[in-house]
């Protein structure tokens, strides 16, 4: 199997390429703890399908391979949606502490076979931080722990920044305890101010798609939602193994470890 990989450079310690690792700027505390986030969904081209079954395979294998070599030292969760949405087929959820590890990753990825015949029609990258509302937030994306992920990017109106900082508080302590009625439905929140088009990117973990909905209809009844400027487009994703989901793809025979 061809083995991809970025072009040979010289590494510093942290395993960054040298050309690309820019000078670290002094006292900077805590950000060794914070990850970059980034949501990839591929749309395949239907031509792709109609390929000989050997030539879709080698270019499984080589998608598979660079996906196998990030996630050696990296979270990565491989989704399908199939199914379930007409524009993409398989979403990758990376996560790393060095914004370059993300790049080079798909940077190797570009070289598979499949990504030849794939576009990319959204992308979300985002950064974990502390929340100001909750003692509950988390510095990383949790490994896989619900069957779903519902993710959408999310805005607010200037008018939620407006307000002064202790009746912004009170409004979200109303949509946390909505979010605490659904104890099933997990959430994971990173943040994109200046990173990318969204303010925030949200994602929903559950084993139920029917107790997430509740949850979003009734968050639509708290005053925190007329601050809502974007919340769409939303994706449902079903939680797999990168093989699962590349047979998706073309409806391949999976083996019994996928």
């Amino acid at each position: 199997m061809r083995r991809l990989r970025y072009a040979e450079t010289p590494r510093s310690s942290g395993g960054v390429p040298r050309a690309l690792e820019a000078p670290r700027p002094p006292n900077i505390i805590g950000m060794r703890s914070r990850n970059f986030v980034k949501y990839t969904f591929l749309k395949v081209d239907p031509a792709w399908r109609r390929l000989a079954e050997e030539e879709r395979a080698a270019d499984k294998r080589e998608f598979l391979a660079a996906c196998e070599d990030f996630a050696e030292g990296h979270l990565l969760r491989a989704f399908s949606l199939v199914g379930v949405r007409g524009d993409c087929d398989l979403m990758l959820l990376s996560q790393a502490q060095n914004l370059d590890r993300i790049h080079e990753f798909h940077v190797v990825l570009a070289q598979s076979g499949l990504m030849k015949w794939c576009q990319i029609p959204y992308s979300f990258l985002a950064l974990t931080k502390e929340s100001e509302y909750s003692n509950e937030s988390r510095l990383e994306v949790r490994p896989a722990h619900g069957r779903y992920l519902f993710v959408y990017p999310f805005v607010k109106t200037r008018a939620w920044y407006a307000l002064p900082a202790d009746e912004r508080w009170r409004i979200m302590q109303e949509h946390i305890r909505v979010g605490k009625e659904y104890p099933s439905v997990d959430l994971n929140t990173s943040y994109s101010f200046g990173l990318d088009d969204q303010e925030f990117v949200v994602a929903f973990e559950t084993d139920n798609p029917a107790d997430f909905m509740d949850l979003v209809q009734r968050l639509r009844t708290t005053e925190s939602s007329s601050y809502t400027l974007r919340d769409t487009p939303t994706f449902t994703c079903i939680a797999c193994s990168v093989e699962r989901a590349l047979g998706a793809l073309d409806g391949a025979a999976l083996s019994l470890s996928a």
